[in-house]
């Protein structure tokens, strides 16, 4: 029986083969790209009517088939005879960005790896560290540094930041002498830093773009300028920091000299309170994105610390959450969310104010 299917097989593809050489097979055997985001039937928004909206859900990624490339006529034949090629899935995305332009980076804590989805050209990539360096432990961190086109990831076990190039080749580590457990990155372009939420040593890092070590920042604590395991950190366009200080329940505000400004939520279960920030990012408005894994949320605030929009709840579907983590959010003010127990990044959109 297994040989007569070979023979059937093969059948198959001589008569395709003869067909292509001839020119008789349709244009339509090979199969176009997708749209990867196709707009739904009925819009998600918030708030919803009367309000006018501020924030569209667009979609997911969660595995590598959603890229949905075009398939040539070739590649459809070889999927007939030896099926189709394995789709590459999540298994606990937890940190994302992107390079700002198209390609999506998603930090796989637990698969221990980086997942790369090129929007543009359809292609998804693994990166991981070359032999000549130890292994990912635990990546729980990420930061594209548009300057260099370099990739910055932090591996919170194995106390480190790796360095990527934009082919995801590993040029170098960093922080490994002056980090115990790293776990939020970002980049400040204006003042060439690295800044580095140390979850063990509770305190902000500040570290050069090449890993020398500038300053450090913090201790344990509940005043105004202490941590209690700080987990992420963001900057905004006026150069203000960002800190989710988790077990303190709150995100801390500086000024670009560190000088601390504001405290932003408390432990609660009412709108503005947080029962556990995780991932934090910025908008083009300066307004801030605080992702709690423990309502499973967003909350928006302005500079000032003003509560201004919550979307997303437990379950499933789109715009649902279980034990959300990372944000990001792009410079087309597209949201980047790792979804992680939904193993997805989903995906929304800020709809800026219309303007007179």
């Amino acid at each position: 029986m297994a040989r007569a299917r070979r023979t059937d097989w093969l059948f198959i593809a001589m008569r395709w083969l003869l067909m292509l050489a001839a020119g008789l097979l349709p244009a339509g055997c090979a199969r176009p790209a997708g749209v990867i985001f196709p707009p739904p039937q009925k819009p998600i928004v918030w708030p919803g009517p009367p309000e006018p909206p501020r924030v569209r859900h667009v979609g997911q990624i969660a595995t590598s088939a959603d890229l949905k490339p075009a398939v040539p006529l070739t590649r459809r034949l070889g999927e007939a005879i030896f099926g189709k090629r394995p789709t590459r899935s999540m298994l606990t995305p937890y940190a994302v960005c992107t390079d700002g332009r198209q390609r999506l980076f998603v930090a796989d804590s637990n698969a221990q790896l980086i997942h790369v989805f090129d929007l543009a050209t359809r292609q998804y990539a693994q990166w991981k560290p070359a032999d000549r360096y130890e292994p990912f432990s635990q990546p729980v961190g990420l930061a594209w540094d548009s300057a260099t086109g370099r990739l910055y990831v932090s591996d919170s076990i194995g106390g480190r930041i790796y360095v990527f190039d934009g082919s995801g080749e590993t040029v170098g580590q960093i922080g490994g002498q002056f980090l115990s457990r790293p776990c939020g990155l970002a980049i400040d372009p204006q003042r060439d830093l690295l800044y580095v939420t140390d979850a063990s040593l509770h305190q902000l890092v500040v570290l050069s773009r090449d890993g020398r070590l500038v300053s450090r920042f913090g201790h344990r604590g509940t005043g105004p300028a202490e941590f209690n395991f700080p987990t992420n950190v963001a900057l905004d366009r006026a150069g203000r920091i960002y800190v989710s200080d988790s077990l303190n329940f709150r995100v801390l505000q500086f000024d670009p000299d560190l000088r601390p400004l504001r405290q932003i939520g408390r432990k609660g279960d009412l709108p503005g309170y947080f029962g556990q920030p995780k991932g934090i990012a910025t908008d083009s408005e300066n307004h801030l994105y605080v992702v709690d894994a423990h309502f499973e949320a967003v909350q928006i605030f302005d500079a000032d610390g003003n509560l201004l929009l919550d979307f997303g709840q437990e379950g499933t579907g789109p715009g649902e959450f279980w034990l959300p983590a990372g944000i990001h959010i792009d410079p087309n003010n597209r949201i980047w969310i790792a979804d992680s127990y939904n193993r997805r990044v989903q995906v929304f959109d800020y709809l800026p104010e219309a303007r007179p």
